[in-house]
């Protein structure tokens, strides 16, 4: 099966998360078939948090793929964001 799930990067205590579509047995942070996003979390100032390719998600589910249920909250933030 394929799902859309976040890949952990970033130091220790300063997380930045990938939006990756990867198979789900590939382990967290190995892995992926295609990036279609990211999540900055600490983001400040200026800094953009949250950025995701609406596009190739919606190819993605259509095709199969499940999002875990922090990136179906992300995704309804970012159509939030971009109405």
């Amino acid at each position: 099966m394929v799902v859309i799930r976040l890949s952990r990067g970033g130091a220790k205590g300063r997380p930045f998360f990938n939006v990756v579509v990867a198979d789900k047995r590939a382990r967290r942070d190995g892995s992926f078939i295609e990036r279609v996003g990211f999540y900055n979390p600490s983001a400040t100032g200026g800094e953009e948090t949250l950025r995701l390719v609406q596009d190739r998600i919606t190819y993605w589910k259509s095709v199969g793929a499940q999002a875990s249920p922090t990136v179906e909250r992300l995704i309804k933030q970012s159509v939030q964001q971009a109405a």
